[in-house]
């Protein structure tokens, strides 16, 4: 298994070199590296894209014993969705099996407190006949039950650290968009006003708020200009991150979706983007990046540090 620090990661995806993290926030990052304390090391899983056939069983089991292996433990676990290979436009018979496969493992292979988003990929009907609709697993709500969940958004605290559930997926017909419904961003302010100005905040999130590697998913400049599909990043980016810079305490988002592995600091927030334990889908890499899982430190000063684990999934 090899694992990349935070620094190693940056130095060696040529960031650095770009100019997208300048001088000055490494310095204050070196400086207050000296006094911080770590108090939480949580393990972040996402797209996973479980299904009984092929290498997905074994490869996903892998990845929870690597978690669970390291000397280094994590408290628990972050999952951010598409657990399943895909409910939105397979039959019920073959969802079930896949929820089936995902409860399984967690069952028998994994001893963390693990914390869950739904994933676009677990969401049943939304690609598939308008007949399902009438029945009561149509949309979010099988995943809902499959993880546990009570509600699809959601907020808990460990340790000083806010940490906010999000649910990426606004129906749109035969598919979906990246965008918070007015319900749930009504929600998410009353939520960020509640919390303690001197707690800080980790929001999670399946698709991207922000992001830089969703300019390479695709073919997206065909036309001469860079677009960037509405289901690939929030399209209410902007009014989410005039929300977070009322509130300084927002620290940190993580999320998965483009199966890519990036970090972007804007505004007092550090955005990742962590991959996928899939990588490309259990056939190997998608694109530079091998199935990887990210292990997160959060520090008491509020800062963030990121490992990368790409793993042995095949063993």
């Amino acid at each position: 298994m090899e694992s990349f620090s935070r620094k190693k990661f940056l130095l060696t995806s040529g960031i650095i070199g770009a100019g997208l993290l300048l001088p000055d926030f490494l310095h204050a990052a070196a400086k207050s590296s000296n006094t911080k304390k770590r108090v939480l090391r949580v393990a972040h899983i996402t797209d996973m894209h479980v299904q009984p056939e092929g290498a997905a069983t074994r490869g996903m089991a892998n990845c929870l014993h690597q978690i669970q292996s390291l000397s280094d433990k994590p408290d628990f676990i972050i999952n951010t969705g598409d657990c399943i290979m895909d409910a939105l436009g397979r039959e019920k018979s073959n969802v079930k099996a896949q929820w089936e496969t995902w409860n399984g493992l967690l069952k028998n292979e994994n001893s963390l407190e693990i914390y869950s988003s739904i994933g676009n990929h677990d969401i049943w009907g939304w690609s598939g006949l308008s007949a399902r609709r009438t029945d009561k697993h149509y949309g979010k709500q099988w995943a809902a039950e499959m993880l546990g969940l009570k509600n699809r958004y959601y907020s808990f605290d460990k340790n000083n650290w806010h940490f906010v559930v999000l649910d990426s997926m606004t129906h749109v017909p035969f598919g979906y968009t990246a965008k918070l419904d007015g319900e749930q961003f009504d929600w998410l302010k009353e939520d960020l006003a509640n919390t303690p100005k001197n707690k800080f905040v980790c929001v999670l999130s399946h698709i991207p708020i922000l992001a830089a590697c969703v300019f390479y998913d695709g073919n997206n400049v065909k036309s001469g200009n860079w677009k960037v599909p509405g289901a690939w990043m929030h399209k209410d980016s902007k009014k989410i991150k005039t929300l977070f810079s009322e509130h300084t305490n927002v620290k940190a988002a993580l999320s998965g979706h483009i199966h890519l592995i990036d970090e972007v600091a804007y505004s007092g927030v550090n955005y990742y983007c962590n991959g996928a334990a899939s990588g490309g889908w259990w056939k190997g890499d998608y694109h530079e990046f091998p199935p990887a899982f990210c292990v997160m430190n959060f520090y008491d000063d509020g800062s963030t540090e990121r490992e990368v684990h790409f793993y042995n999934w095949k063993a």
